[in-house]
């Protein structure tokens, strides 16, 4: 069987709706005819009865001679168009009627009472003919005394009557609603079909599927919210990693996740890439976009991962570079060391040779004993002594404050964070010598760490910075050194130390030197 289409279906839903609503408009309409009917027959029948009542001749005969009441009767009841007319004395005696079989006869209709008691009210009674509109009124003569009741009754229009009376109506109504109303819903249909890409139900419903299972099936979070913060896309990495079991769809964002930054996206209206976040004490690497459609923001995305994973690589990466860089250094070192004492013991001389040996082992036995004590962390006291070799290599001396120490990591860092900021500022240290001609070239690192504070220090005597650079030096990209691929390092400084909630303090001057103070609160 052939699939119907979503704008013939619509086009038939819209057409029975507008049907089915024209059917109940036409009851009211009917209903409220009816009911007006019987309005003004209630008022034609109370002015009959008047009419009757209020005649003298009426009065007179109802007291004196009741004969061819009905003679006087008969013609205002035609006049009036009144079903019947019917006048009664005291006794409950019908004097006129249009059946003369029932002139003279006693009438026991239960709702007389009040009629005979000088009362004035109409009714509505079934009879032979149908429903009737009913009006009771008292004949009152000149000494003020009922004398009678005059009963004029009016038949209601049956329904098939009631139909063929507003047959022109009802047809002109139906007849428009129903060609609108079909107009009306096949354009409505075809615009939100229009709207909806021209794609039926089915394939609407499996691209949801589709879409929710790509994003499920992602290695990354994935967290989409519209301009309300109402979320709209949290795909199963994400609750997995935001420890989220429940649903969360239509949610706000805070009341899920109350630390993201997701929605100063639409604030910002511009798009964030590769930014390390802290949510839920999990560090990581966050894409943020803003979600436009027609040039207007309507929502914001974030594609998020786990920065343990990527660290964990970096660190296997950058652990095998510092390897292979340090064995470099320390062989250079080395065979330096063995051609000084070897050349000594050519020359003869024996003891020079020995002294040089202990000297050079009680260098590096005490910096390694130093390091060991003061450093908790093997992979900072690593990284230092391999700058202690590389700065001997460039003909640099680098000095550690004796009186540093390092037990522990501020909040929300570790000694991959810490790596990067001292292999940094010392790298961007060894850098500032590469373009001037300097005899004494020093590095002094100092750190100290207290019960409440930690703090770093590098300084050097190189090159220095203008204002200008000292204020553009965190910029991603901006390098004082003209090559590819530099400015990355002390912006990545920058953004640990602002995650470790911690300040950095930059002092330079051009041909002085440059000094780096780092301070992260505990």
């Amino acid at each position: 069987m052939m699939r119907l289409s979503m704008q013939t279906k619509m086009t038939g839903l819209i057409f029975f709706i507008v049907a089915f609503s024209l059917f109940l408009a036409s009851i009211v309409v009917i209903n409220n005819f009816v009911q007006s009917k019987e309005n003004d027959l209630e008022q034609r029948a109370l002015i009959t009865s008047r009419t009757v009542a209020e005649m003298p001749e009426i009065r007179e005969k109802i007291e004196k001679d009741s004969k061819n009441i009905n003679q006087i009767v008969e013609p205002i009841r035609i006049i009036h168009g009144a079903y019947y007319v019917v006048v009664m004395n005291m006794n409950h005696e019908r004097l006129s009627h249009p059946l003369q079989s029932m002139v003279g006869k006693t009438s026991k209709g239960d709702d007389e009472g009040q009629a005979f008691a000088e009362h004035t009210y109409t009714d509505k009674a079934k009879g032979e003919g149908g429903m009737v509109i009913r009006s009771f009124v008292p004949v009152v003569n000149d000494q003020h005394e009922q004398v009678g009741v005059v009963v004029s009754g009016y038949l209601l229009p049956k329904f098939t009557e009631v139909i063929l009376s507003l047959k022109k109506e009802i047809f002109l109504i139906s007849g428009l609603a129903l060609f609108f109303g079909g107009w009306g819903a096949w354009a409505l249909a075809s615009r939100i079909k229009k709207e909806m890409f021209e794609l039926e139900p089915h394939e609407i419903a499996r691209l949801f599927v589709e879409r929710t299972e790509t994003f499920n099936a992602m290695h990354e979070g994935v967290i989409a919210i519209d301009k309300e913060e109402n979320i709209t896309i949290f795909n199963h990495k994400a609750k997995i990693m935001m420890d989220v079991p429940d649903e969360v769809i239509g949610k706000k964002i805070y009341d899920v996740i109350p630390d993201t930054r997701l929605p100063e996206i639409l604030q910002l209206n511009q798009p964030v890439y590769n930014r390390e976040l802290q949510v839920r004490n999990l560090n990581i690497l966050s894409n943020r976009v803003p979600i436009k459609v027609n040039n207007h923001t309507v929502g914001a995305v974030a594609v998020f991962q786990d920065r343990t994973e990527v660290k964990k690589l970096a660190e296997e990466l950058t652990g095998v570079k510092s390897f292979v860089s340090a064995l470099r250094v320390q062989n250079h070192e080395y065979m330096n060391k063995l051609h000084t004492i070897a050349g000594l013991i050519q020359l003869g001389n024996k003891d020079k040779a020995l002294q040089y040996v202990f000297q050079v082992s009680e260098q590096q036995e005490e910096l390694t004993q130093f390091l060991h004590k003061h450093i908790k962390d093997e992979s900072i006291s690593g990284l230092l002594l391999s700058k202690v070799s590389r700065a001997k290599e460039l003909g640099i001396e680098l000095a550690i404050d004796r009186h540093s120490e390092l037990h522990s990591f501020p909040p929300y860092l570790d000694h991959h964070d810490f790596v990067i900021i001292i292999g940094n500022l010392i790298e961007n240290a060894f850098d500032s010598y590469q373009h001037m001609e300097r005899r004494e070239r020093k590095i002094y690192i100092s750190m100290e760490q207290n019960d409440g504070i930690l703090s770093i220090l590098v300084e050097d005597n190189g090159c220095g910075m203008n204002e200008d650079q000292v204020a553009r030096i965190f910029d991603e990209g901006f390098s004082t050194k003209a090559k590819e691929n530099r400015g990355i390092g002390l912006h990545l400084v920058k953004q640990i130390v602002e995650k470790g909630n911690g300040q950095i303090e930059v002092e330079s001057e051009l041909d002085v030197g440059t000094t780096f103070i780092i301070t992260f609160f505990l």
